[in-house]
């Protein structure tokens, strides 16, 4: 069911057009560009005029003719040169508001090309704790994922880890240079690994020999050496459960937790479907994929490094293999930094050339950086990258800042603050990320996310919680929902703003922009704010009126908490805050 008012007018628009023989294609309306004169505007006369060699306002005079026959439109006319102006009546846009408010999807309707979706959004590295470089991807790569869920895609979502290159011979040599052997390994917490690979990292950039032990362990490791696998075994599993803390309390799901490791056989298998192919070449002892032959030449793609490794590319086109063949994929996406959009390119078109995922199509959504006020990437006091669980504990200590300890409001444990304190933090954490277009970077605000006011998550989730309030004291005065009836034009211009959800969800669905529902969803707070400022419920004027309000209240509240959800937020039933503020 689609609930959205130019989608419904488009409807009617089609019926005018083909009983006077008019191309069908230009029977649409948007949103008025000037709402003082009417609600929409259709300007499909000027592009017939063209085609029927007719002067356009002429075609607009006999198209809002036939307009003018429907009742449910308060008033229709023609400006300048054939633009056609359509004012609903407030009774028409009432009862699609009533239909919205009963339908579980509100009038959003599902896409009709519904296939199967996998996500790539993760890319954490084990032995390595996450940090404010992997907030984007998880954070946008989960409200993609609910986005393509809602719309009605089958979606599966891939942390697609970073388990299997030099970094895992690193580690194995630095702790076999402290302990003398691997004996220990199966001992050691994430911190403990973290130290081992900072300790690694420092020595190899160091100590050539240091470096090229580490590689020959990884090699080793790689080939299948039990004693090396056995302890990496070890490292990846303590790295996974720490990483899925983090990922948790973002509430960031992930379908598969596969990694580079995953797609070792794999890619050996696209070795040789590349030189089957004829593909694969020898340059300075690596074999490689040119791609000079493209509308836009890259780099060649490494298969092998002259060394023996496979290379950097090779991995994530052995996992596209995988992914059409064992998952079935008929799109991927990925959710990575934009500097990295080189790197997909030739991917892409790598795998393209080896026919591996025939027909599937493959987006890297590249994302900016989240910077610091000087610009640069947001960073720790003492210049260190910032851990993501660092940032959390930052956030949330700015949001009590604002919100009563349990000493301070009756009826409230400390677990209740403490629930409600992460609340509100991850969701004004997602929403200073997610109300900022994807391919941007942005300055984290700690002084300015947090706050109730404002375009940030705590005024949507305060905006639904004031809601939830006006709805219980509503109940308490035996005030019900009933049908919806639009007396001024604050309840209209809300109406309408509800009506643009469908084409909003949608939008944000084709563009793979999040921020557009974040947009979307400030301006609907808004709107609702205007609109309880001047037409009460309690004191409304009728009992009718009270209904009909209580309605609309109870459809916005609805709308906002799906909203909130698309992008990964939760919407606590009540917001508390410090007397003062």
């Amino acid at each position: 069911m689609n609930l959205s008012l130019d989608a419904l007018i488009n409807q009617k628009l089609e019926i005018i057009f083909k009983s006077l023989n008019l191309d069908t294609k230009f029977a649409i309306v948007k949103v008025s560009d000037r709402p003082d004169l009417s609600d929409f505007q259709c300007n499909g006369a000027l592009a017939l005029a063209k085609i029927e060699h007719k002067n356009p306002r002429e075609i607009a005079l006999l198209i809002a003719s036939e307009l003018e026959k429907d009742s449910d439109f308060a008033k229709v006319s023609i400006d300048g040169p054939g633009f056609i102006n359509l004012t609903l009546k407030d009774e028409f846009i009432a009862k699609i508001m009533d239909k919205t408010a009963e339908d579980k999807r509100f009038g959003v309707p599902e896409t009709e090309n519904k296939h199967l979706v996998v996500i790539d959004s993760g890319g954490p590295n084990v032995a390595k704790a996450l940090h404010v470089g992997h907030l984007r991807s998880a954070v946008i790569g989960e409200a993609i994922r609910r986005i393509e869920k809602f719309v009605g895609n089958d979606v599966i979502s891939d942390v697609h880890l970073g388990d299997w290159g030099t970094p895992m011979g690193m580690i194995l040599a630095e702790i076999i240079n402290q302990d003398g052997n691997l004996d220990k390994t199966e001992t050691y917490n994430i911190d403990e690994i973290s130290a081992f690979y900072k300790k690694a990292n420092i020595r190899c950039k160091e100590d050539e020999s240091a470096k090229e032990k580490a590689r020959i362990i990884t090699a080793a490791l790689q080939d299948g050496n039990p004693e090396y696998q056995k302890a990496w075994r070890h490292l990846r599993k303590v790295s996974v459960d720490a990483i899925k803390k983090n990922y948790d309390v973002l509430q960031t799901h992930f379908d598969l937790w596969l990694g580079e490791s995953d797609a070792h056989d794999a890619s050996g298998d696209v070795v040789k479907k590349a030189e089957s192919l004829g593909l694969a070449e020898k340059d300075d002892g690596a074999l490689i994929i040119r791609l000079e032959d493209s509308a836009k030449p890259k780099p060649p793609v490494i298969l092998i490094k002259s060394d023996g490794g496979f290379g950097y590319q090779i991995t994530d086109i052995a996992t596209i293999k995988m992914r059409y063949e064992d998952l079935h994929a008929q799109e991927i996406i990925y959710v990575v930094d934009k500097r990295q959009s080189l790197h997909f390119e030739q991917v892409f078109e790598a795998s393209e050339k080896l026919k591996l995922a025939p027909g599937v199509k493959m987006q890297h959504i590249g994302f900016g950086t989240v910077n610091g006020k000087d610009g640069k990437p947001f960073k720790t006091r003492d210049g260190g990258v910032m851990n993501l669980e660092d940032l959390i504990k930052l956030s949330e200590d700015k949001v009590r800042e604002s919100i009563p300890t349990a000493d301070e409001v009756d009826g409230y444990t400390e677990k209740d603050i403490d629930k409600l304190v992460e609340q509100i933090a991850i969701g004004a954490i997602k929403f200073q990320d997610l109300r900022n277009t994807i391919g941007s970077g942005y300055v984290f605000e700690l002084d300015d996310f947090a706050k109730f006011e404002g375009k940030t998550g705590p005024y949507i989730q305060y905006a639904i919680a004031r809601i939830n309030s006006i709805i219980r004291k509503a109940a308490e005065s035996n005030i019900s929902a009933g049908n919806i009836a639009l007396t001024n034009k604050e309840e209209r211009d809300m109406a309408l703003k509800i009506a643009q959800l469908g084409n909003t969800i949608m939008r944000a669905h084709a563009e793979k922009e999040p921020s557009i529902i974040s947009d979307y969803a400030y301006t609907l707070a808004q709107a609702f704010s205007s609109f309880y400022n001047t037409s009460s419920i309690m004191n409304a004027e009728n009992p009718q009126a009270a209904s009909s309000r209580l309605k609309l209240a109870q459809l916005v509240r609805d709308i906002l908490k799906q909203l909130l959800y698309l992008l990964g937020i939760e919407a606590p039933e009540v917001m508390l805050k410090k007397s003062g503020l």
